[in-house]
């Protein structure tokens, strides 16, 4: 079963994910802020800054944003291709020229938002992604004619000047697909018509992102939100309001209970306290402790009380695996994204570490974030990418 439990207390709203009363993810964020990560803005360039390739835009809010020369270029696949070299930020950008982008990250305390001309839109079925002709398909649908039918399907069903990234949900669906586009496609076109209006002489907030509870509902399209638990009015019918709006959202169960500490339910409270903690103990002994930087996060493999038996091979091999499970749930949990490196107890059998990184792959699954695994590098590191569900810093 499969609940969302949203709890907001002293001007901070806290969202449980909830499966099988376990925590699987969990999020905080400070209602004094507003996340604009995925925000649609018509914004001014304000500076240009040759020797980065870059320029600050105005968005009208507090700090302006940087938008580097590649995210103004027309979007390419850059498996396929790269930039031209010739071309240089003064070539496409002029200060005072606006420019319709959409925040990729969001602001902190030390930098303003980073923005970008390559759109997407998410739906239940596709990410659409305006101004390009690139279709791919997510990684965690791997049948091969599953892929070649939806990617046809979607092609006939797309305008001309737009691509898509078809999603896990849309597995196995049809006419559902074909609804969803022309309904994201008329979301598009409504953006654009606003953005052109001769009058739009300032920064303006086009579209504003979907917040993380309507995110969670889009993106569990295929597995059904049992309930969803809150303690405050405004949000009871807030939710309600989305219920009649989405009718597949009809079947799910709203509870209101007020003045109670309903993250006490299922011990989620304890679950949560321990994400503080940077060393996990594994059932076997081991444990491993997770390091975030401004550049990566280092997540470092140890035996730890494990003496497992002779052969030292198996011995690191079985708390490299029950790792390596703790892991995948880790990241999901915390929503840890970028650059990833795992120190793993060194493997010496080229078996081992194929199936590790299989395993890896196959935790990884059940994330429903965009994760990339690189593999191990010469120093038999492992290298992955995961992209934030969400910017928790405003």
């Amino acid at each position: 079963m499969t609940e969302i439990i949203i709890q907001e207390q002293d001007k901070t709203k806290q969202i449980a994910l909830v499966e099988n009363e376990k925590l699987v993810e969990y999020y905080k964020e400070d209602s004094t802020t507003k996340r604009k990560e995925g925000n649609l803005y018509i914004g001014i360039i304000k500076n240009i800054v040759k020797g980065m390739q870059s320029a600050f835009v105005d968005l009208g809010t507090e700090k302006s944003s940087f938008i580097h020369l590649k995210d103004i270029l027309p979007k390419i696949d850059e498996k396929k291709e790269k930039y031209e070299d010739t071309i240089t930020i003064s070539d496409v950008a002029k200060v005072g020229k606006k420019l319709l982008v959409q925040v990729k990250k969001d602001s902190n305390e030390n930098k303003g938002a980073r923005v970008s001309t390559h759109i997407n839109l998410p739906s239940k079925y596709i990410v659409l992604m305006p101004n390009t002709n690139i279709i791919t398909i997510s990684q965690k649908i791997e049948d091969v004619e599953e892929q070649k039918r939806l990617i046809e399907l979607v092609r006939k069903n797309l305008d001309k000047e737009n691509g898509a990234v078809i999603r896990t949900s849309a597995q196995g669906k049809d006419t559902e697909i074909i609804e969803d586009i022309q309904k994201i496609q008329e979301k598009w076109k409504n953006i654009i018509q606003t953005s052109i209006d001769p009058n739009l002489n300032n920064p303006k907030l086009l579209y504003r992102s979907e917040d993380i509870v309507e995110k969670m509902l889009i993106d569990f399209a295929n597995k059904e939100i049992s309930k969803i638990t809150v303690n405050t009015k405004t949000e009871f019918e807030r939710i309600e309001k989305l219920k009649q709006e989405n009718v597949e959202y009809k079947k799910i169960d709203i509870e209101l209970k007020e003045e109670e500490d309903i993250l006490d339910i299922y011990q989620i409270k304890k679950q949560i306290d321990k994400l503080e903690n940077r060393k996990i103990w594994l059932n076997c002994g081991g444990f491993i402790t997770i390091d975030k930087t401004e550049a990566l996060t280092a997540i470092d493999v140890n035996s730890g009380k494990y003496t497992g038996n002779k052969d030292v091979e198996q011995t690191v091999f079985k708390v490299n695996k029950e790792a390596t499970i703790e892991i995948a749930k880790q990241l999901r949990l915390r929503d840890i994204g970028g650059i990833i490196i795992i120190d793993y107890i060194d493997m010496h059998k080229k078996e081992n570490k194929e199936e590790i990184q299989k395993i890896l792959k196959e935790e990884l699954k059940k994330d429903r974030s965009k994760t990339q695994i690189e593999g191990f590098t010469k120093l038999d590191l492992m290298e992955l990418t995961r992209k934030h569900i969400c910017s928790h810093k405003e």
